[in-house]
């Protein structure tokens, strides 16, 4: 099983991730904002739903690299880190427009089934899970796809209920980011730190 250091570690990066506002929550927001709080919900719980596919995904192809080699596991997490600290890198570059409203408006039903299949067609996505998951697991600790299988969901819940949340407040929350720019471009760099502590982390961490 996951050791508490490692656990709460994890869940105040996740926490970060899920609360600063990036394109889930931007899209979620805006499907809020044109379509009503339950399409917004709706958007949030299609983007956990893809999440999913992509944390099971992730658990099979990771358990049979480690299952494998030691050593590609370790490739995979130093490739993994790179990879983090390249999106960081990108995050803080990017400028992020904001178009809250302007999404046209929609039934939660198919808000559902479009957020599931951005999701899963995001290959972006499926590499981070790839790139993230690994640098909290410990072989040692036992099961590997149990470690992966409760950081995957954990990261899913958190997520949606970030999402959830952002879909009840997106009519404030809109208006906020819509009088300050500054916010979105300001939460890039948040973002971007954030993914770079964790690649640097596991580059500086002894085996």
């Amino acid at each position: 099983m996951i050791d508490h250091t490692t656990l709460i570690a994890y869940l105040l990066i996740v926490l970060g991730f899920v609360f600063i506002p990036g394109p889930a929550t931007l899209l979620t927001m805006a499907r809020a904002a044109s379509s009503g709080t339950k399409v917004g919900i709706a958007t949030g719980a299609g983007i956990a739903a893809g999440d999913l596919i992509h944390t099971s995904m992730a658990i099979v192809g990771l358990s049979a690299i480690i299952a494998t080699s030691a050593l590609l596991f370790s490739i995979v997490k130093y490739a993994g880190a790179g990879f983090l600290v390249y999106l960081g890198i990108r995050a803080m570059l990017d400028k992020a427009p904001i178009a809250l409203g302007s999404a046209p408006a929609i039934g939660a039903g198919r808000a559902f089934r479009q957020a599931v299949l951005t999701e899963v067609l995001n290959p972006k996505t499926a590499l981070f899970f790839l790139a993230f998951l690994p640098q909290f697991v410990k072989p040692e600790h036992g099961s590997i796809a149990l470690q992966l299988a409760i950081l995957g969901l954990v990261f899913v819940l958190l997520g949606l209920l970030s999402t959830v949340i952002f879909a009840v407040g997106a009519g404030r929350l809109g208006n906020l980011l819509r009088r300050h720019p500054a916010v979105v471009r300001w939460q890039g760099k948040v973002v971007g730190t954030v993914y770079c502590a964790v690649g640097v982390r596991l580059a500086l961490q002894e085996r």
